[in-house]
């Protein structure tokens, strides 16, 4: 059997003369960059979430990066975030030279402990910076409660959690800002890198539509300095034709998650919280032996992922912020036995139930 981890051929074949025409018009007005398919995302973006203004851009991390600028991060501030995701998060903090600080995780959700991160609070701090790991949402009620309490602001890093909810509230319309990314393999991705920024405020969408087009105010009129951090108009077009079909996408991955649940034995499957809808970004067991297990899952043809292996205050870059092993210790026992199965709205039932039976065995 040929499994996909993610099935993006069955998603394209499925809606390809939508896909086909939203690309072809991108080529026959020739309007690359900007222009009516850009406008029209940012809109169907804005009303999906609920959020009043959402502002596409190049990628993920560049959201991340324009979140920051915005808030005027800089040189010797510090911004709160988990050491478990993929580096983008704190490489951004980094970048415009802040400092990372890490908080530990829930070992239910592996998202960043709550409960932890007002000790870690200084003078110094400017955000946190909380991630909604692997479609679920972050305690977002007692982060905000946290960020009010110190005059911080909350930036949801929701590069893997667009559409999922929080209280009957989605994700990308619970903070400051929040931040999305549409690679590929997200649950909404397109055809490159793509992401966007989402936020209630007006005077912070504003700055970020300068810095994300190298700090112009108007034509040639430059008030700051800025980024090229625009979205092109094929990955716009591309992200309009999948969008209507999401929903019925995230119920998709519902039913898949739920029939995972059910049916693995003698491994931990993932817990989501109580009032929580998750997007099954990846769906992550833990085993005993994963080495093992991802052995064995080779042979019978699964592809298999680990989403982390070295926690980001292990990481050579970050060797500068004196972090050691110890220091996190829930986050380190995680990225020792966790694995990512195969998950997408187009996984079929045939598959799922081989990959059931070769993890039970």
């Amino acid at each position: 059997m040929n499994i996909n981890f993610i099935n993006l051929q069955g998603q394209y074949q499925k809606y390809k003369q939508e896909i086909d025409k939203e690309i072809h018009e991108v080529l026959d007005t020739s309007v690359y960059i900007g222009g009516n398919k850009v406008t029209k995302l940012e809109e169907n973006l804005a009303n999906f979430s609920g959020s009043k203004h959402a502002i596409a851009c190049s990628s993920g991390t560049d959201a991340l990066l324009l979140a920051l600028m915005a808030l005027d991060i800089k040189s010797g501030d510090e911004v709160i975030t988990t050491p478990f995701t993929f580096i983008a998060t704190a490489e951004m903090i980094a970048f415009v030279g802040a400092k990372p600080v890490f908080v530990d995780i829930d070992e239910k959700t592996y998202n960043i402990d709550a409960s932890k991160i007002e000790e870690k609070i200084t003078s110094n701090t400017k955000a946190i910076m909380p991630v909604s790991l692997f479609g679920q949402v972050a305690n977002m009620d007692e982060i905000n409660r946290i960020a009010k309490k110190h005059n911080l602001k909350v930036i949801e890093d929701a590069a893997q959690s667009f559409g999922a909810e929080y209280k009957n509230k989605k994700s990308c319309n619970l903070s400051d800002i929040a931040t999305t990314s549409f690679f590929p393999a997200k649950p909404l991705g397109c055809y490159g890198d793509g992401g966007a920024i989402f936020t209630n405020d007006d005077e912070i969408a504003s700055k970020i539509r300068i810095f994300l087009n190298h700090g112009q105010s108007k034509r040639y009129i430059h008030s700051h300095i800025g980024i090229n951090g625009r979205l092109d108009s094929i990955q716009a077009g591309v992200l309009n034709a999948k969008l209507k079909y999401y929903n019925e996408e995230i119920e998709k991955r519902q039913s898949i998650a739920n029939r995972y649940n059910n049916s693995l034995k003698n491994i931990i499957t993932p817990f989501v919280e109580k009032n929580h809808l998750s997007v099954w970004a990846q769906y992550c067991i833990r085993v005993k032996d994963r080495e093992a297990m991802l052995e064995k899952c080779a042979k019978k043809n699964i592809p298999t992922g680990v989403y982390y292996p070295v926690p980001l205050h292990l990481q050579e870059v970050f060797k500068y912020l004196n972090y050691k092993e110890g220091d996190f210790p829930v986050t380190e026992k995680v990225s020792k036995d966790i694995m990512a199965l195969p998950m997408s709205a187009f996984l079929t039932e045939e598959e799922q139930d081989y990959i059931i039976k070769a993890i039970n065995e």
